[in-house]
């Protein structure tokens, strides 16, 4: 589900049992290093929102942040707000399931919306 875009970059959403998003770029960039000056300012500049933002409106324990790309080699970001609750923290969300979660994953469409707001 897409959240936001521009020329530069693109906001979707990952499915999950937490809040998740992910920050690609409009073009196939397979490394950062790619990137112009100006993505890579989107970038953090839409990171810095979203991870602000995860932290006020769910307050979680941990904001993880991730850039792997070895499935998919087109540059893009993680961010993710973990919880002791969800099923596999501390670990991360690719690792063991930990135990069966209780987190409950509730307003994310208000989230989205107060998040395009700042964005």
């Amino acid at each position: 589900m897409g959240v936001y875009e521009n020329e530069l970059i693109k906001i979707e959403v990952e499915k999950s049992e937490i809040p998740w998003l992910k920050i690609f770029t409009q073009k196939p960039y397979k490394e950062f290093s790619e990137c112009s000056s100006e993505e890579k300012l989107e970038i953090f500049r839409v990171l810095d929102i979203i991870e602000k933002e995860m932290l006020s409106f769910f307050k979680p324990r941990k904001i993880n942040i991730a850039s792997f790309g070895n499935y998919m080699p087109h540059v893009h970001w993680h961010i993710m707000a973990r919880f002791e609750t969800d099923s596999y923290f501390p670990e991360p969300m690719w690792g063991k399931v930990q135990r069966e979660g209780s987190y409950v994953l509730e307003g994310f469409d208000n989230f989205l919306e107060l998040l395009k707001e700042k964005i």
